[in-house]
This record gives C-alpha cells, structure tokens and sequence, in this order.
C-alpha cells in the first residue's frame, strides 16, 4: 500500500502547486520514494513535480482515461514508492462542465480512497476561514479531509485568529506559509512557464518551496494522515497489451484490434523495431509518460529530439509524435532550422506516420504568425486573444493513423491560437461539445489537430500507430 495525498483548494489560485511541489520536495529531501500526481489534463505543474521527486510526473484523468482507469493508473505511477502527493484541479469539486463530479479533484480523492489536504488562501480572512472550510469538508461526506494548510498568511496576529477559528470547525490546522516571492513561478498565456524553459530558475524554486514547506507544515502528521488511507484494492496499469484488455470507462469503439499485428512488419530501429521520433526541447514540452511507455510496448524504440537544436530526425525513423507545447515562444529558432524543417516534410510526405496535436499542428502549418514552418499543411497559424479551453467528446471523421473512422476518443483543447482553414479535406475529429463542429486534419499518414488525447484510455491507438509504421517508411 503507498500512503497518499490529495492536495486540494476551494478555488483556483490558492496555491495548490506551490504547497505540492513544496511537499513532494521536502519528502524527497528526507529519503523518501514519492510519486508524484496532477489531477485533469494539466502539463506543465507535472514537469515541476517530476524536478522535486526524480520521477515523471503523471496525470489522473477521469474524463479522458474512465472513471475505471484512475486507481490503475495511479497504482502503475506510485509503484515502489513509499508516498504518494496528488496535486488537483482547480476548486476540489470543481469537474468537466455539465458533467458532475466528473474529473473533479473530489472524485478523484475517492476513487484513491485517499485524505484530502485543503489549501486555503487566507490572505482575506479571518474568522470566515472556519465557515469556508466547514462547507468544504460537509459538502460531499465521502470526501475526507484530513486538515489544512493556510497559504499568504501575513503576520503572527493573523496566523492566531486564524487557528483560533479553525480550533471550532474539527479540522486540523497542518500548515500556515507566509507570503514568499521566491517560491512564485511565473505565468504566461497559458499557465506556468515549464521547468524546460526555465532550467536553473527552476530547480532554485523547487527548493524555496521545499524550504518554505519545511518551515510551516508540520511534516510528521501529513505523512501520517497519509499512512491513514486504507488499502487500494486496484490492479496497477500495465502498457504491454493494454488494447487487449481494456477496463471499463475507456471509450474508443470501433478502434479495437489495432494491435493484432504490431512489429510484425516494421524495421529501422534495433532488433528491427521501428523507430518512433518524439518531439522534445523547451517548445515541445506537453507530453504524458504512458504515450512513451505505450509506443515502446507496441514495440517501437523511442528517441526524442529537439526540433530548436537537432538538424536532423533520428537516424532511422518511421514515424513521428509531435505533442503539444509552446512553439509561439520559439516562432524563429523553429523556422531557423530549415533542416530539420525540410526532414520532418520530406518523412510527412513519404506517407510515414506523423501524429501532431497543437504545438504539432502549428508545426506542420505553412506558417505561424508570418513565419515559415514546416509547410506539411496549406494552413496558417496566428496567435489569438481568445483562448480555448475545455474537455472534448471526438468521433474520428476519417480514417488515420491514430483511428478508424467512427471512433469514439475523449480530449482536450487549450490554446491561444487559431489555424485557417481550421480543417482540412479530411478531417480529423467531429467534435460534440461544447458546439458542434469539425477540425484537424488527416493527409497521407499525418494526424494534426489540436485536440489533446491520453493514449492512456485508448491504447489502442498507440499500437495502432506502431503498426503502420512500416519497412517501406523507414528513412
């Protein structure tokens, strides 16, 4: 059994991904194996949790996975560990719209059967603070939580009227932080810069967090409110034949038997498995670990390059995963590299298998904001003032590389950007919610859209992948 945490907040903003990474670091720093978790579709709090424990941080998403895959995936994550910290999502019952409890942190909290610690920025209050946590811990009875932590707390005075009226409310006071710059991460249009792009600056942050967590968290009763959950009777996850045997909650019909016949007839890498380029670097850092571990299940041999510093793609390979990121950032260098550009057209245009989703997309437009990229699509992208934000329920309109037509995939979009035209001949999803509509684009052995999926619950389309690329692909 690992012990666990749900770290939760009434809202937004209160500082959830401060006090996790606070935490993961500060029992990382006292020998402990921890496993680090982010509840929702997030990519970028991950890579901070992955800088403050050594492990890939991994995302429990029961929209796009299935209710029936959060234990599993989370049991294959926290394997070998000795603790467990699960970031949430926005305020802890806050879900996918019009969809309950779906995907909320408070769902996910239960299905771990795992105490939730609650962050509260007090930055406002006093005495209201009894009432605000009260709601929360009555709200839902199925919910435990197991205490709190006050967050921008801003004088000794402040710090007693606070414990003061929490001492009335039955839930215990775990921690109170002070406000502190040096633990801030900076922001931009989409969120937290990522730990790629940020480096040094990054690691000194991650460390201010632990520090300030060991100074105002009351480390000895978080680890055993941890050890209080009970046993996870969940099978952990596993990527090798994950398509064959898929749990319930994952929905991909019509696509299942796309791995019948993976490497059967696919070469270039060694032992004749197909190599399969991964794009990495500061522009490309939106990715989730089970896609590699499931590429390299189906029997492929991962390399990831870095479209900013390589000219050229791995020698040898087949097929090609561009995920999502922040390629309006590095507009420039990208275009600089007309090498590299002109390798990924070239595999494109051989009718290798190239799966794009966003960052990817833009990649392969004919140009992003004026500048010239890789020209694999006639479309053309552009920053935008409008950002695009929510799950999406997609059914595959044209048979690709990643699905047969009529398949069923749960996503999610999060952008700043618009591509015209928007789609292509063939498109790649229909998309149900929030409007109806088409989008993306399937050319050739090119799958471009920006529609993030977790292969996770439909591996299926990572086998399927591997499958097509072929002898005849390799370069």
């Amino acid at each position: 059994m690992v012990a666990r945490l749900v770290i939760a907040a009434p809202s937004s903003g209160a500082g959830k991904t401060t006090v996790a990474t606070g935490l993961m670091a500060a029992f990382a720093g006292r020998g402990l194996a921890v496993s680090p978790h982010k509840v929702g579709p997030d990519y970028i709090d991950p890579g901070y949790h992955a800088l403050a424990t050594g492990r890939p941080g991994r995302n429990l998403d029961a929209y796009m996975c299935g209710t029936g895959l959060v234990a599993p995936l989370f049991e294959h994550g926290a394997r070998g560990c000795d603790l467990a910290v699960v970031e949430g999502v926005m305020g802890l019952y806050d879900g996918a719209a019009d969809q309950g409890e779906l995907a909320s942190t408070a769902q996910v909290s239960k299905l771990l059967k795992a105490p939730v610690v609650l962050v509260v920025d007090a930055s406002s209050q006093s005495r209201s603070v009894a009432a605000l946590v009260h709601g929360f811990a009555s709200w839902d009875p199925e919910v435990r939580i197991g205490g709190v932590i006050l967050n921008k707390v801003a004088t000794d005075r402040h710090e007693h009227l606070l414990r003061e009226a929490l001492g009335e409310s039955g839930v215990p006071v775990l921690g109170v932080l002070r406000r502190a710059p040096a633990v801030a991460t900076p922001s931009r249009h989409l969120g937290l810069v990522p730990v790629a792009e940020r480096q040094a600056a990054a690691v000194e942050a991650v460390a201010a967090q632990a520090e300030q967590v060991r100074a105002g968290c009351d480390l000895e009763a978080l680890l055993a409110l941890a050890r209080s959950a009970p046993v996870l009777s969940a099978e952990a996850w596993e990527p090798h034949g994950a398509w064959a045997d898929r749990p319930r909650g994952a929905d991909a019909r019509g696509a299942a038997g796309a791995g019948a016949a993976v490497g059967a007839r696919a070469a270039g890498g060694s032992g004749g498995r197909p190599v399969v380029a991964v794009a990495g670097g500061a522009a490309f850092t939106f990715s989730y670990a089970e896609h590699t571990e499931l590429l390299r299940a189906a029997g492929a041999e991962v390399v990831t390059f870095d479209p900013l510093r390589d000219e050229e793609l791995p020698e040898g390979t087949s097929g090609l995963v561009i995920g999502g990121g922040f390629p309006e950032m590095y507009g420039e260098q990208l275009s600089a590299n007309e090498p590299l550009r002109k390798a990924v057209a070239a595999l494109a245009a051989s009718g290798a298998p190239v799966a794009a989703e966003c960052a990817g997309l833009l990649y392969l437009a004919r140009s992003l904001d004026g500048t010239p990229m890789c020209g694999v699509l006639d479309a053309d992208a552009r920053m935008s003032g409008r950002l695009t934000l929510g799950y999406r329920d997609a059914v595959a309109v044209s048979d690709s590389v990643l699905a047969p037509a009529g398949a069923r995939m749960r996503g999610h979009e999060f952008h700043r950007t618009v591509i015209e035209p928007g789609a292509g001949a063939a498109a790649a999803w229909g998309l149900r919610q929030p409007e109806r509509r088409v989008e993306g684009f399937v050319q050739g052995g090119v799958h471009a859209s920006y529609v993030h999926t977790h292969w996770a619950g439909s591996p299926e389309v990572a086998a399927r992948f591997v499958e097509r690329c072929g002898v005849e692909h390799c370069r």
